[in-house]
Protein backbone atom coordinates (compact mmCIF):
# COMPACT_ATOMS: atom_id res chain seq x y z
CA UNK A 1 0.00 0.00 0.00
CA UNK A 2 1.44 3.41 -0.98
CA UNK A 3 2.89 5.37 1.80
CA UNK A 4 3.53 9.15 3.12
CA UNK A 5 5.19 9.73 5.75
CA UNK A 6 4.86 13.64 7.33
CA UNK A 7 6.95 13.41 9.88
CA UNK A 8 10.84 13.37 8.71
CA UNK A 9 13.16 15.61 9.57
CA UNK A 10 16.59 17.06 8.47
CA UNK A 11 19.06 19.46 9.01
CA UNK A 12 21.75 20.96 7.29
CA UNK A 13 25.60 21.79 8.14
CA UNK A 14 24.91 25.55 8.84
CA UNK A 15 21.52 24.76 11.00
CA UNK A 16 23.23 21.79 12.82
CA UNK A 17 24.33 23.45 15.99
CA UNK A 18 20.83 24.20 17.07
CA UNK A 19 19.94 20.65 17.67
CA UNK A 20 23.47 20.17 20.10
CA UNK A 21 21.11 20.86 23.55
CA UNK A 22 18.97 17.48 22.23
CA UNK A 23 22.05 15.64 22.46
CA UNK A 24 22.46 15.35 26.43
CA UNK A 25 19.02 13.52 25.58
CA UNK A 26 20.45 10.96 23.89
CA UNK A 27 23.24 8.49 24.00
CA UNK A 28 26.29 8.83 22.24
CA UNK A 29 26.42 6.34 20.26
CA UNK A 30 22.56 6.84 19.29
CA UNK A 31 22.85 11.07 18.63
CA UNK A 32 25.80 9.91 16.03
CA UNK A 33 23.46 7.57 14.16
CA UNK A 34 20.63 10.09 14.43
CA UNK A 35 22.64 13.34 12.70
CA UNK A 36 24.32 11.00 10.00
CA UNK A 37 20.32 10.23 9.36
CA UNK A 38 19.60 14.25 9.68
CA UNK A 39 22.34 15.26 7.09
CA UNK A 40 21.36 12.28 4.69
CA UNK A 41 18.86 12.82 1.64
CA UNK A 42 20.06 10.45 -0.92
CA UNK A 43 22.54 7.74 0.16
CA UNK A 44 20.62 6.21 3.18
CA UNK A 45 16.87 7.54 3.33
CA UNK A 46 15.79 6.78 -0.38
CA UNK A 47 17.34 3.06 -0.28
CA UNK A 48 15.42 2.65 2.99
CA UNK A 49 12.35 3.93 1.81
CA UNK A 50 12.81 1.89 -1.19
CA UNK A 51 12.91 -0.96 0.57
CA UNK A 52 9.97 -0.56 3.36
CA UNK A 53 7.82 0.84 0.46
CA UNK A 54 7.66 4.47 1.62
CA UNK A 55 6.76 6.41 -1.31
CA UNK A 56 6.68 9.73 -0.06
CA UNK A 57 8.60 11.62 2.93
CA UNK A 58 6.95 15.54 3.98
CA UNK A 59 10.39 16.73 5.55
CA UNK A 60 10.64 19.54 8.11
CA UNK A 61 13.43 20.83 9.76
CA UNK A 62 14.83 19.42 13.23
CA UNK A 63 14.17 20.60 16.71
CA UNK A 64 14.56 22.82 18.21
CA UNK A 65 15.47 24.83 14.78
CA UNK A 66 14.98 28.32 13.90
CA UNK A 67 13.11 28.96 17.35
CA UNK A 68 16.07 28.60 19.11
CA UNK A 69 17.38 31.65 17.99
CA UNK A 70 17.68 34.58 19.55
CA UNK A 71 18.67 36.95 16.76
CA UNK A 72 15.65 37.77 15.03
CA UNK A 73 17.62 38.70 11.71
CA UNK A 74 19.75 35.63 12.06
CA UNK A 75 16.27 33.80 12.54
CA UNK A 76 14.49 35.29 9.42
CA UNK A 77 17.63 34.31 7.22
CA UNK A 78 18.15 30.86 8.76
CA UNK A 79 14.61 30.11 8.24
CA UNK A 80 14.84 31.46 4.10
CA UNK A 81 18.14 28.94 3.74
CA UNK A 82 16.33 26.61 5.59
CA UNK A 83 13.17 26.27 3.34
CA UNK A 84 15.28 27.04 -0.17
CA UNK A 85 17.30 24.02 0.70
CA UNK A 86 14.57 22.26 1.40
CA UNK A 87 12.84 23.14 -1.57
CA UNK A 88 15.83 22.27 -3.86
CA UNK A 89 15.70 18.66 -2.42
CA UNK A 90 12.16 18.41 -3.46
CA UNK A 91 13.31 19.37 -7.16
CA UNK A 92 15.71 16.87 -7.37
CA UNK A 93 13.20 14.32 -5.92
CA UNK A 94 9.73 15.44 -6.68
CA UNK A 95 7.89 12.40 -6.42
CA UNK A 96 9.83 11.21 -3.06
CA UNK A 97 9.85 14.70 -1.16
CA UNK A 98 7.53 17.53 0.03
CA UNK A 99 8.24 19.73 2.78
CA UNK A 100 6.87 22.02 5.52
CA UNK A 101 8.59 25.52 5.97
CA UNK A 102 10.73 26.64 9.15
CA UNK A 103 9.56 30.24 10.26
CA UNK A 104 11.06 32.38 11.99
CA UNK A 105 8.45 33.45 14.56
CA UNK A 106 10.62 35.89 16.37
CA UNK A 107 8.91 38.13 13.14
CA UNK A 108 5.30 37.16 12.78
CA UNK A 109 5.10 39.00 9.52
CA UNK A 110 8.20 38.31 8.38
CA UNK A 111 6.89 34.53 8.88
CA UNK A 112 3.56 35.10 7.49
CA UNK A 113 5.57 36.51 4.27
CA UNK A 114 7.69 33.61 4.26
CA UNK A 115 5.12 31.11 4.33
CA UNK A 116 3.60 32.02 1.53
CA UNK A 117 6.85 33.09 -0.34
CA UNK A 118 7.22 28.77 0.86
CA UNK A 119 4.04 27.83 -0.33
CA UNK A 120 3.52 29.69 -3.72
CA UNK A 121 6.97 29.90 -4.98
CA UNK A 122 8.81 26.98 -3.45
CA UNK A 123 6.18 24.76 -3.63
CA UNK A 124 6.36 23.75 0.38
CA UNK A 125 2.96 22.21 2.08
CA UNK A 126 2.64 24.20 5.28
CA UNK A 127 4.73 24.81 8.09
CA UNK A 128 6.30 23.24 11.26
CA UNK A 129 6.99 24.89 14.39
CA UNK A 130 9.36 23.38 17.04
CA UNK A 131 6.92 24.44 20.30
CA UNK A 132 7.85 27.46 21.48
CA UNK A 133 9.36 30.18 20.13
CA UNK A 134 11.64 32.37 23.00
CA UNK A 135 8.98 31.54 25.36
CA UNK A 136 5.91 32.61 23.67
CA UNK A 137 3.03 30.26 22.33
CA UNK A 138 1.26 30.38 19.46
CA UNK A 139 -2.04 31.13 21.11
CA UNK A 140 -0.65 34.82 21.41
CA UNK A 141 -2.20 38.09 19.68
CA UNK A 142 1.39 38.82 17.85
CA UNK A 143 0.94 35.43 15.69
CA UNK A 144 -2.32 36.26 14.42
CA UNK A 145 -0.96 37.19 10.92
CA UNK A 146 0.74 33.27 10.57
CA UNK A 147 -2.69 31.64 11.50
CA UNK A 148 -4.18 34.34 9.08
CA UNK A 149 -1.89 33.21 5.85
CA UNK A 150 -2.03 29.87 6.96
CA UNK A 151 -5.77 29.69 7.00
CA UNK A 152 -5.95 31.74 3.43
CA UNK A 153 -3.06 29.74 1.91
CA UNK A 154 -5.15 26.36 3.25
CA UNK A 155 -2.38 24.77 4.78
CA UNK A 156 -1.91 23.35 8.02
CA UNK A 157 1.02 24.33 10.41
CA UNK A 158 2.55 21.25 11.90
CA UNK A 159 3.90 21.83 16.19
CA UNK A 160 6.01 19.74 16.88
CA UNK A 161 7.77 19.05 20.11
CA UNK A 162 10.86 21.26 21.64
CA UNK A 163 11.95 21.60 25.28
CA UNK A 164 9.68 23.59 27.98
CA UNK A 165 11.35 27.08 28.04
CA UNK A 166 12.17 26.48 31.70
CA UNK A 167 12.62 23.15 33.54
CA UNK A 168 9.34 21.99 35.72
CA UNK A 169 10.04 21.66 39.73
CA UNK A 170 8.38 18.10 39.79
CA UNK A 171 11.28 16.98 36.68
CA UNK A 172 14.03 18.29 38.99
CA UNK A 173 15.93 14.93 40.19
CA UNK A 174 14.59 13.01 37.86
CA UNK A 175 15.67 14.59 34.31
CA UNK A 176 15.48 11.50 32.48
CA UNK A 177 11.99 12.30 32.31
CA UNK A 178 12.86 15.68 29.99
CA UNK A 179 12.51 15.25 26.43
CA UNK A 180 10.83 12.79 24.48
CA UNK A 181 9.94 9.84 26.50
CA UNK A 182 7.67 12.45 28.50
CA UNK A 183 8.03 16.18 28.89
CA UNK A 184 7.81 16.84 25.46
CA UNK A 185 4.28 15.55 24.90
CA UNK A 186 3.47 17.30 27.87
CA UNK A 187 4.56 20.20 26.36
CA UNK A 188 3.10 20.04 23.23
CA UNK A 189 -0.20 18.92 24.61
CA UNK A 190 -0.38 21.61 26.44
CA UNK A 191 0.41 24.23 23.70
CA UNK A 192 -2.35 22.95 21.71
CA UNK A 193 -4.76 23.46 24.51
CA UNK A 194 -3.43 26.93 24.75
CA UNK A 195 -4.56 27.57 20.99
CA UNK A 196 -7.86 26.04 21.73
CA UNK A 197 -8.42 28.09 24.75
CA UNK A 198 -7.20 31.35 23.38
CA UNK A 199 -9.22 31.61 20.86
CA UNK A 200 -7.29 30.68 17.63
CA UNK A 201 -9.70 28.37 15.80
CA UNK A 202 -12.72 30.55 16.72
CA UNK A 203 -10.78 33.34 14.68
CA UNK A 204 -9.52 31.11 12.22
CA UNK A 205 -12.08 28.45 11.87
CA UNK A 206 -10.78 26.99 9.01
CA UNK A 207 -7.48 26.64 9.98
CA UNK A 208 -5.59 23.24 10.37
CA UNK A 209 -3.28 22.09 13.31
CA UNK A 210 -0.94 18.58 13.22
CA UNK A 211 0.17 16.82 16.19
CA UNK A 212 2.28 14.52 16.18
CA UNK A 213 2.92 11.02 18.52
CA UNK A 214 -0.75 9.70 18.27
CA UNK A 215 -1.64 13.57 19.09
CA UNK A 216 0.29 13.82 22.24
CA UNK A 217 -2.02 11.60 24.18
CA UNK A 218 -4.68 14.01 23.49
CA UNK A 219 -7.08 11.79 21.96
CA UNK A 220 -7.21 9.76 25.47
CA UNK A 221 -8.73 12.67 27.23
CA UNK A 222 -11.37 14.09 25.21
CA UNK A 223 -14.26 13.06 27.71
CA UNK A 224 -12.55 14.62 30.77
CA UNK A 225 -11.43 17.67 28.98
CA UNK A 226 -15.11 18.32 28.13
CA UNK A 227 -16.53 16.97 31.44
CA UNK A 228 -14.43 19.34 33.08
CA UNK A 229 -14.72 22.52 31.50
CA UNK A 230 -18.45 22.42 32.26
CA UNK A 231 -17.47 22.30 35.77
CA UNK A 232 -14.56 24.25 36.31
CA UNK A 233 -14.40 28.16 36.73
CA UNK A 234 -13.69 28.98 32.38
CA UNK A 235 -12.09 32.27 34.02
CA UNK A 236 -14.15 34.43 31.64
CA UNK A 237 -13.16 32.11 28.21
CA UNK A 238 -15.92 32.00 26.35
CA UNK A 239 -15.58 29.52 23.22
CA UNK A 240 -17.79 29.32 20.15
CA UNK A 241 -17.95 25.70 20.41
CA UNK A 242 -20.23 24.18 23.65
CA UNK A 243 -16.64 21.87 23.93
CA UNK A 244 -13.22 21.22 23.76
CA UNK A 245 -13.24 18.29 21.88
CA UNK A 246 -15.16 20.14 19.25
CA UNK A 247 -11.99 21.59 18.57
CA UNK A 248 -9.54 18.43 18.44
CA UNK A 249 -12.01 16.72 16.04
CA UNK A 250 -12.54 20.00 13.44
CA UNK A 251 -9.13 21.90 13.52
CA UNK A 252 -6.76 19.32 14.55
CA UNK A 253 -5.21 16.14 12.50
CA UNK A 254 -2.73 13.99 14.28
CA UNK A 255 -0.02 11.81 12.85
CA UNK A 256 1.40 8.27 14.28
CA UNK A 257 4.90 9.36 14.24
CA UNK A 258 6.97 7.61 17.33
CA UNK A 259 4.16 5.75 18.70
CA UNK A 260 4.35 2.22 16.64
CA UNK A 261 1.72 0.62 18.73
CA UNK A 262 -1.56 -0.17 17.99
CA UNK A 263 -3.74 0.39 20.94
CA UNK A 264 -3.27 3.62 20.90
CA UNK A 265 -4.10 3.72 17.30
CA UNK A 266 -7.10 2.18 17.69
CA UNK A 267 -8.15 3.94 20.74
CA UNK A 268 -7.39 7.50 18.26
CA UNK A 269 -9.78 5.71 15.50
CA UNK A 270 -12.52 5.68 18.04
CA UNK A 271 -11.95 9.14 19.62
CA UNK A 272 -11.12 11.40 15.84
CA UNK A 273 -12.03 8.94 13.01
CA UNK A 274 -9.98 7.22 10.29
CA UNK A 275 -9.94 10.66 8.74
CA UNK A 276 -7.65 12.67 11.17
CA UNK A 277 -4.94 10.26 11.51
CA UNK A 278 -1.60 9.97 8.84
CA UNK A 279 1.18 8.04 8.79
CA UNK A 280 4.53 9.19 9.70
CA UNK A 281 7.57 7.96 11.38
CA UNK A 282 9.86 10.07 12.73
CA UNK A 283 12.82 9.51 10.90
CA UNK A 284 15.45 8.91 11.85
CA UNK A 285 14.89 9.06 15.33
CA UNK A 286 12.69 6.40 15.02
CA UNK A 287 12.65 3.17 13.21
CA UNK A 288 11.45 2.98 9.61
CA UNK A 289 11.34 -0.45 9.71
CA UNK A 290 9.35 -0.58 13.45
CA UNK A 291 7.17 2.38 11.92
CA UNK A 292 6.29 0.22 8.70
CA UNK A 293 5.76 -3.06 10.63
CA UNK A 294 3.23 -1.50 13.10
CA UNK A 295 0.98 0.26 10.47
CA UNK A 296 0.99 -3.02 8.26
CA UNK A 297 0.13 -5.44 10.93
CA UNK A 298 -2.41 -3.04 12.71
CA UNK A 299 -6.17 -4.43 13.32
CA UNK A 300 -8.04 -2.15 10.86
CA UNK A 301 -9.95 -2.09 7.74
CA UNK A 302 -7.82 -1.49 4.14
CA UNK A 303 -10.00 1.29 3.95
CA UNK A 304 -9.26 3.03 7.04
CA UNK A 305 -5.38 1.99 6.58
CA UNK A 306 -5.78 3.75 3.15
CA UNK A 307 -6.67 6.95 4.38
CA UNK A 308 -4.34 6.96 7.42
CA UNK A 309 -1.13 5.75 4.93
CA UNK A 310 -1.72 8.23 2.20
CA UNK A 311 -5.15 9.20 1.57
CA UNK A 312 -5.65 11.86 4.37
CA UNK A 313 -1.83 13.30 3.86
CA UNK A 314 -2.90 13.59 0.13
CA UNK A 315 -5.88 15.54 0.89
CA UNK A 316 -4.29 18.07 3.60
CA UNK A 317 -1.48 18.72 1.44
CA UNK A 318 -2.69 18.59 -1.90
CA UNK A 319 -0.22 15.89 -2.85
Amino acid sequence: MKKIAIEEHFTTAALAHYSLPAAALFDPPQWDAAMRGLLDFADVRLPQMDELGIDMEVLSLTAPGIQAETDTSVAVKRAAEANDFLAEIARKHPTRFSGFAALALQDPEGAAAELERAVTQLGLRGALINGHTQGEYLDADRFRPVWERAEALGVPIYLHPASSYDVWHNLRGHEELIGPMWSWGVETATHALRIIFGGVFDRFPDATLVLGHMGEGLPGHLWRLDSRWGFLNQRGIRLARPRPSDYIRDNIMITTSGVCAHAPLLGSLLALGADRIMFSTDYPLESNHEAVHFIETAPISERDRAKICHLNAERLLRL
